[in-house]
C-alpha cells in the first residue's frame, strides 16, 4: 500500500501537471532568483515531505520552518489527510510624521490518500524543529490461508 499525494487538492493526474510544468515552460520567469514573482506577491511555497512505510506505521515528515503548532490545521475526510496552515503578520509603526503598516500572510496545503490499511483514528503529530512529523499506524492485516482442495471419496 502507499500514500497518494494530491498538491494543494488538485484532481488533476501528474501527468497533466508535468506535461505543463511551469519550470520546463517558463524557466527564467520562475528561476527562485528572479524576484519578479517575489515583488508581485504570487511567490508559492509548497513544503517538502517525506513519506516513509515500516511494518507498523506510515510516517509523514513535513518541512514548515518558522511556523508554530497553532499555525496547522490537520483534518481527515473521505480518505483523504490534509495538512494546511496559515499565517498571518501585521507590523504598525507610528511616529511624528508617519504611519506604517505592513502585512504579511501565507498558506499552503497538502493532501494524501490514505491507504485502506491505515488507521485514520489514530494519527499523530508533532511539531519538531521545524518538522512537522506524522505518524499513521497501519491495522494488522491477518493473511488469509491458502485455498485447500477437498477430495471426495
Amino acid at each position: 500500500m502507499t500514500l497518494t499525494i494530491r498538491k494543494n487538492g488538485s484532481l488533476f493526474p501528474s501527468v497533466v501537471n508535468d506535461l505543463f510544468d511551469k519550470e520546463i515552460f517558463f524557466p527564467e520567469f520562475f528561476n527562485p532568483a528572479n524576484n519578479l514573482l517575489r515583488g508581485l506577491g504570487l511567490e508559492s511555497s509548497i513544503p517538502s515531505v517525506n513519506i516513509i512505510e515500516n511494518t507498523k506505521d506510515y510516517k509523514i515528515e513535513l518541512a514548515a520552518p518558522g511556523l508554530k503548532k497553532s499555525d496547522f490545521k490537520i483534518e481527515v475526510d473521505s480518505g483523504y489527510l490534509t495538512i494546511s496552515a496559515e499565517q498571518t503578520e501585521e507590523k504598525n509603526e507610528e511616529e511624528d510624521h508617519y504611519k506604517r503598516r505592513e502585512f504579511s500572510y501565507s498558506t499552503f496545503s497538502r493532501s494524501f490518500q490514505l491507504p485502506e490499511n491505515s488507521l485514520s483514528d489514530k494519527i499523530d503529530a508533532r511539531y519538531e524543529d521545524g518538522v512537522l512529523k506524522l505518524s499513521i499506524p497501519k491495522k494488522d492485516v491477518t493473511v488469509s490461508k491458502p485455498k485447500k482442495e477437498i477430495k471426495v471419496v
